[in-house]
Order: C-alpha cells, then sequence, then structure tokens
C-alpha cells in the first residue's frame, strides 16, 4: 500500500481516484498534478515505481494544503466568522443551513431528523 501525507492510497484503483481519498484532493487537482509529474493516469497505484511515488509525495505535500493543516484552517475560518457573530457564524452556531437553502421543509441533514409537524408541540389533554 502507498502512503502518501499520512494517508494509505487503495492500490486496486486508478491514481486519480486513490489520490482523491486524501482531503483536501479532489479529481481535477489529482489530474493536474499526475500531468505536472507526467504519470500516466490509467495506472494503478500498485503499478507505481518507488521513484514517482517520491515525485507525488514531494509535489503534494510541499505545494498543497492537505488533510490536518486544511483541516485546521476551515476550522478556523469557521471560528472566526462564529466570534465576529456574522449570519454565518450564527448559523454554524445554530447548526442550521449556510449557504440560503430553505429551512421550513428539506434541512433535516442539517438539523438532524427533527419534524415539527402542527401536533408535535402540543400537550396532551387530560381526561375527566
Amino acid at each position: 500500500m502507498v502512503r502518501i501525507a499520512g494517508v494509505n492510497i487503495p492500490d486496486n484503483k486508478k491514481i486519480p481516484v486513490s489520490l482523491a481519498y486524501i482531503y483536501g484532493i479532489g479529481r481535477p487537482l489529482a489530474h493536474r498534478i499526475l500531468s505536472s509529474v507526467k504519470i500516466d493516469e490509467n495506472k494503478r497505484a500498485k503499478e507505481l515505481a518507488p521513484q514517482e511515488v517520491s515525485k507525488l509525495r514531494d509535489i503534494i505535500e510541499k505545494k498543497y494544503k492537505i488533510e490536518g493543516e486544511l483541516r485546521r484552517e476551515v476550522t478556523l475560518n469557521i471560528k472566526r466568522l462564529k466570534d465576529i457573530k456574522s449570519y454565518r457564524g450564527v448559523r454554524h452556531m445554530r447548526n442550521l443551513p449556510v449557504r440560503g437553502q430553505r429551512t421550513k421543509t428539506n434541512s433535516r441533514t442539517r438539523r438532524g431528523n427533527v419534524r415539527k409537524t402542527m401536533m408535535s408541540g402540543k400537550r396532551k389533554l387530560e381526561k375527566k
């Protein structure tokens, strides 16, 4: 198994797909990286030579923010929005959709499966 940036890359998948397992690298960036290193995109990860793996590792770790560094930057950006109490920061604090989606319906993934129907908040009637 090839290990790049602390992530085990699957052997049996093509290189662009397996590079996408690294946080911060998607398919388009993987294609760009492979073309800059001049590695065939149809190869599988287990077919890579050790020199090619070291070239990939060097370029990915030196040029791009990935894994822990990128996650830290994203969390700090969200924390900054919360600290200045911007609209987006308040939405993050309340666990509501941030990017303008509707919340009357269709926000169950963000809120959890909270069903707000007509009868859900009423008290039960007492029997006489």
